[in-house]
């Protein structure tokens, strides 16, 4: 155990080097999900249509009808999901005064 000591130190040296605080923390998360939520959302939305045409494409086969409709469903409960998440960053970036981004082009909405 005593050999692991420098080591956990050394990794929690550079946190308490940088002593950011709650918001920075929190507004580098913002920024970061920023990036990536539109493209996971589109990526859903993706999903849905292909579970949609793989719905319509085969209406003589129930196996792959099922399957497609189970694709689009999946589809959107994982948009609602994601556009949840969504909200409750921005209602927690609202409650700590955290900035959303740039000059109003975040992609997180206002209340």
């Amino acid at each position: 155990m005593k050999k692991f000591i420098p080591f956990i130190a050394l990794l929690v040296l550079p946190t308490v080097a940088l002593a950011q605080t709650v918001q920075t923390v929190i507004a580098t998360i913002s920024n970061i999900l920023n990036l990536v939520i539109p493209v996971v959302i589109t990526l859903a939305v993706i999903y849905f249509f292909w579970g949609l045409a793989k719905y319509i494409l085969n209406a003589d086969n129930e196996e792959a009808r099922t399957e497609g409709r189970s694709i689009m469903i999946y589809g959107i409960i994982a948009l609602f999901v994601m556009v949840s998440v969504w909200g409750l960053i921005g209602l927690v970036g609202n409650t700590f005064n955290v900035g959303q981004g740039g000059s109003g082009s975040g992609f997180i909405p206002t209340l």
